[in-house]
């Protein structure tokens, strides 16, 4: 058996060539990766907690899609907080415009006044409120007018009632809505007798009146209110479709309770935020809609925003819905200031974990590429030593020549 007899020298010089091949293979493909730990082989432990550091990187940041959508969605429950106070504004406004509308009940009695031989009693109501002024037997004309006066004034109307040119007959100038309780209450005055059918009865005030108004008699303004009253209706259905469309991707914070947000942080869900969901309808907030009774089912023509205390009501609730709105605004908005301050810090997380990860397998370009040139002239150096090492032999073939 033959075999092919090489020099020290020469063996020597081969094997750093093929030294040098290799670690070239390893930088090169360091440097076409990027990485120096590609697999287990290359460096396990590296390689494993790289995994690892990447792996929870992956998933806080498919937690961030989420956290992203709950800031939309808090967001938009605050756009709709903010646009809902609004029309608020605009229904006390309506509210404050119908209390500044003036009632006034004018006319004159048909015939002139007659005195009775015994007491009378005369019940009328003023703003929904049931008076009495008893007129003694025999009484004038002008002691008539002085006792309903004297009613008028204890209810803070002033001197409603007052004598024509004649000085027979009662005339009624009230900046109130004045109207008797029965038919014999008015003609006692010498008022004509208003109507006792159903569709008369409590076109103004009470639900308590047998007799519709006199026709001797005209009230002002309600119709003004009404009118206002239907604006206050309408704003508030406004309140209630506007709470309602304050949804993001199928999330409405503000439509009604028990529709509340949990937002996570990790993937174990053992940190998280509750964003809890409030009523911000008219309903939820306190509002309803001028129906045609007050709130004590004893009076009517709080449909035409006819009382003034009932429209006090009103208003007073417009400002417990705006004390209501700004502290679930405030609520919403430290919410919404966890919220951005967890999605910065998971962000600057995920940032942390790749750096880790990166730090234990990439590789450093500058150093792999200075790396690939010394040994490309280590590779050039060994040629040229191999070639050296042959000189010998090379001498020897000069000689058998």
């Amino acid at each position: 058996m033959s075999g092919i007899t090489l020099s020290a020298a020469t063996r020597q010089n081969l094997l750093t060539l093929q030294d040098t091949a290799v670690l070239t293979s390893t930088t090169q493909n360091r440097l076409a990766t990027g990485k120096k730990v590609n697999s287990a082989l290359d460096a396990p432990l590296n390689f494993f907690t790289a995994q690892s550091l990447t792996a929870r990187s992956g998933e806080i940041g498919g937690l961030l899609d989420g956290i992203s959508n709950s800031v939309q969605a808090i967001q938009a429950a605050n756009q709709g907080i903010t646009s809902i106070q609004k029309i608020v504004d605009q229904a006390k406004s309506v509210a404050n415009q119908a209390l500044s509308t003036q009632i006034t009940t004018t006319g004159k009695a048909t015939t002139d006044y007659s005195a009775s031989t015994a007491s009378t009693t005369i019940s009328f109501y003023i703003n929904g409120n049931l008076t009495t002024t008893t007129i003694s037997a025999s009484a004038s004309v002008s002691d008539a007018v002085k006792a309903l006066n004297d009613t008028t004034n204890t209810n803070n109307i002033g001197n409603a009632f007052s004598l024509d040119s004649t000085g027979k007959k009662i005339v009624v100038n009230a900046s109130a809505d004045i109207e008797f309780s029965s038919a014999s209450d008015q003609t006692n005055l010498g008022f004509a007798a208003g109507s006792t059918a159903s569709s008369a009865l409590n076109t103004y005030g009470t639900v308590t009146t047998a007799v519709g108004q006199s026709s001797d008699l005209s009230v002002t303004g309600v119709s003004a209110r009404k009118s206002l009253a239907d604006q206050y209706n309408n704003l508030l259905n406004q309140i209630t479709q506007l709470a309602t469309d304050a949804s993001y991707n199928g999330t409405n914070l503000i439509a009604g309770k028990n529709n509340d947000m949990t937002i996570n942080f990790n993937t174990k869900g053992s940190s998280n935020l509750t964003v809890v969901s409030t009523d911000q309808t008219a309903a939820g907030l306190g509002l309803d809609p001028i129906t045609n009774k007050g709130n004590d089912e004893t009076t009517v023509g709080r449909g035409s925003f006819l009382l003034n205390d009932d429209i006090k009501d009103v208003i007073t609730n417009l400002s417990k819905a705006t004390d209501q709105l700004r502290s679930d605004a405030t609520t919403l908005g430290s919410n919404l200031s966890v919220v951005q301050n967890r999605q910065d810090f998971s962000k600057q997380l995920i940032n942390v974990l790749d750096t880790g990860a990166a730090n234990l397998t990439n590789a450093d370009l500058n150093e792999e590429a200075a790396n690939s040139q010394a040994l490309s002239t280590r590779q050039s150096l060994g040629i040229s030593a191999l070639s050296l090492a042959n000189q010998a032999q090379q001498s020897v073939l000069q000689l058998l020549r």
